[in-house]
């Protein structure tokens, strides 16, 4: 294949934070096994020659729990077998998600050596960061991130910050875009909160309502807007995927291809699971460290290709009920994340449809505009 993207948990659930809403937690909470340790140097070896013998491009995201908890000599020989073992011709990419609690001089040499693209979570100002970004002695962790995204900014790191919307950042979401804009942090996600599974939407005290979602979406966009058409640079990943698309392109985000697609989740005891969201017991897909278990395989039972039997996670509900087919907007939406989805009525419906449909109504001038005029 031409490119693989490996999303590779060398800590498994493993954090030195405990955030309220953590996604992973929850996941790894409802898993027989919830924390596999850190990753062997025999599965990293297994993990790095399947990727290499399966694709010329090689994408490898770091993410957690907190990945920098295996320590800089895990990514340092991960990168160097990697040198060692891929050919002239192949690319090695490499990204973490981090909280960036951990990260010192030596952290950020290495990253800017190995060009790291870097996630950080930091949940805009002070006080909506601290009120669920906290340490184990519960101690806020504002103070640490930033002066870790400053630093990186200063030694040229390329980063995004990482923003969950929930019911804290989302009410004061212009207040958080402007602090990003001033200190420079131009290349921004925007993730909505998730609520644990198997309980009722909307009732965590962090829970993102769709109301206070349509808000955040629409003071986000008339901010993103108004940046971008005065020449400013900013990055704000939603937006570009829509102005994209309606360019003829193909979005980045997963939730915006109309339907689930591998997204090679690799645990620290090698098992690989479909999607972040979903790395849970009932959809393993196999253990890298078997023989008989590598990505071209996995690739073709995701995708039911060569007579392989489509694997399970893949056998989803079609997204598309008639409400879709007859929405304008669905072009754009493509019926958005599976997490975000649940029966209604015998049909599928998106917890945000509503939302992302007011959203479009009042934006399509302005998306449309920037498709046809600006880089």
């Amino acid at each position: 294949m031409r490119e693989l993207q490996l999303l590779i948990k060398p800590v498994s659930s493993a954090c030195d934070l405990d955030c309220t809403y953590c996604f992973y937690k929850d996941e790894a909470a409802n898993r027989a096994v919830g924390d596999h340790g850190k990753m062997s140097r025999e599965t990293m070896r297994a993990v790095v020659d399947k990727a290499l013998a399966a694709s010329q491009t090689c994408v490898f995201g770091f993410q957690g729990g907190e990945p920098t908890l295996a320590g800089l000599s895990f990514f340092e020989d991960f990168t160097a077998y990697v040198e060692e073992r891929k050919r002239p011709d192949q690319e090695a990419v490499y990204t973490i998600q981090t909280n960036g609690n951990r990260l010192d001089e030596r952290w950020f040499e290495f990253l800017k050596e190995k060009n790291f693209l870097v996630g950080l979570s930091l949940d805009g100002v002070r006080k909506t960061h601290d009120e669920n970004r906290k340490d184990r002695a519960g101690e806020g962790t504002f103070s640490r991130v930033f002066a870790c995204a400053e630093r990186m900014r200063e030694l040229g790191i390329p980063f995004h910050v990482l923003c969950v919307l929930n019911a804290q950042t989302a009410p004061r979401i212009g207040a958080i875009y402007r602090f990003f804009m001033r200190k420079g942090f131009d290349h921004q996600q925007y993730i909505p909160c998730l609520d644990p599974l198997g309980t009722v939407r909307g009732e965590a005290s962090f829970s993102l309502t769709p109301a206070l979602y349509g808000e955040a979406l629409g003071t986000l966009f008339d901010l993103w807007c108004q940046d971008r058409m005065a020449g400013r640079p900013v990055y704000i990943r939603q937006f570009e995927n829509y102005v994209a698309m309606l360019r003829g392109g193909q979005p980045e985000a997963c939730s915006m291809y109309g339907r689930c697609s591998m997204q090679n989740v690799v645990e620290s005891d090698g098992t690989v699971y479909p999607c972040d969201f979903y790395a849970l017991d009932a959809w393993q897909m196999g253990n890298l460290k078997d023989p008989d278990t590598d990505f071209v395989k996995l690739q073709k039972i995701a995708a039911e290709e060569a007579g392989s039997k489509r694997h399970p996670f893949f056998e989803e509900a079609d997204r598309r009920d008639d409400r879709c087919r007859a929405c304008r907007w669905y072009p754009l939406c493509r019926g958005g994340c599976r997490r975000d989805c649940f029966p209604e009525e015998g049909k599928i419906r998106n917890y945000y449809c509503e939302t992302y449909q007011k959203f479009f109504a009042e934006s399509i001038g302005r998306l449309e505009y920037m498709a046809g005029h600006l880089v």
